[in-house]
């Protein structure tokens, strides 16, 4: 693959001083299951190293042949704390995670992380961290104490990512309604945190929130979720209740159909999902312009996701698109 830049948008990393101030807070009572798992997981090597290693993540780079990595704070970020807490973590993470780019702005950008249940100050963050900072977007690790971005409260964050230009990648985590997926570990990557990202994204969709908040731009990993491979029915079923929609079916009055807003507004990313075949479908439903590479370094493995990169069977086009083109355009990267 000559003279592509190969950029990989969902990859993680933590601090020194987030693990050791995030590990002594208190949480939400409904995250407990989420944080005692990333707690250890962060405790535990290799993974540990591998998200605060980054001359060793930079040689893993350069061993395959990645040009470029969009770090992120690893999930579920700040997200499971109290407002008071969270605001101060979010905004020293941000200045860290700055001069990490600035250090190396060839070859890591930044999406800030940013504190739904704070909207107000979320708004300010975006600000700064799309301004000052020069970072390139945001990440949003999906619901927040069961709230989801929807809802009322969360409007002046949307209104500052849409005024900021700030992607908002929507990253999984353990769904809030969390009984059904607890046994048999399906509430983890193996099943419900694809689950609970799609129904976020459908929310967002269905609420007509995209008609209020146009120019959003909400990025998916994992090829999308699972959406792009329902989006047939759901235009089909949204018709379908369209027809017949009152009390028993309550429906915001939508100006598009689901399938228009996913391909207006939304992009996705390969994380995690290195499969000729289900990239195939999502290159014919969504197009090449709308799909990123991503890594999910370090839960994935770099050189693999390269290798699939540089050997899927794509065109020329579709190649540079999705290796580097779709990234530079969305993240200004």
């Amino acid at each position: 693959m000559t003279d592509q830049r190969v950029i990989a948008v969902e990859e993680h990393f933590t601090t020194p001083d987030f693990l050791q101030r995030a590990h002594a807070l208190d949480f939400c009572p409904g995250d407990r299951t989420e944080v005692e798992l990333t707690r250890a997981v962060e405790s535990t090597e290799p993974t540990r190293s591998q998200l605060l290693d980054l001359d060793a993540r930079l040689a893993a780079m350069d061993a395959s042949g990645q040009d470029m990595a969009l770090l992120s704070l690893n999930p579920p970020g700040v997200q499971p704390y109290r407002p008071a807490d969270a605001v101060e973590l979010a905004r020293d993470v941000n200045d860290e995670l700055a001069r990490i780019v600035r250090d190396h702005p060839n070859r890591f950008g930044g999406l800030a992380t940013v504190t739904p249940q704070a909207p107000d100050e979320a708004a300010k963050e975006i600000g700064r961290a799309m301004g000052p900072l020069g970072l390139h977007g945001i990440m949003i690790n999906s619901h927040t104490d069961g709230h989801y971005l929807d809802e009322p409260q969360f409007a002046p964050l949307l209104e500052a990512a849409e005024a900021h230009r700030a992607p908002i990648y929507l990253h999984p985590r353990v769904p809030s309604v969390l009984d059904p997926y607890a046994p048999y570990g399906l509430s983890g990557a193996i099943w419900g945190y694809g689950a609970e990202a799609g129904l976020h994204a459908m929310r967002l969709i269905m609420s007509g929130t995209l008609d209020r908040y146009p120019n959003l731009r909400i990025v998916l990993g994992h090829l999308g979720e699972g959406i792009p491979y329902y989006l047939r029915r759901i235009d089909n079923r949204y018709a379908f209740a369209r027809r017949i929609s009152g009390a028993a079916t309550p429906m915001a009055q939508l100006t598009l159909t689901p399938g228009e807003y996913f391909r207006r507004n939304f992009t996705i990313t390969t994380s995690g999902i290195d499969d000729p075949n289900a990239l195939e479908y999502a290159l014919r439903t969504i197009g090449d312009d709308n799909i990123m590479f991503a890594i999910d370094a370090p839960y994935e493995e770099t050189a693999q996701a390269v290798r699939f990169l540089t050997s899927a069977p794509l065109s020329d086009v579709q190649r540079a698109n999705i290796s580097h083109r779709t990234a530079e355009r969305v993240f200004g990267v």
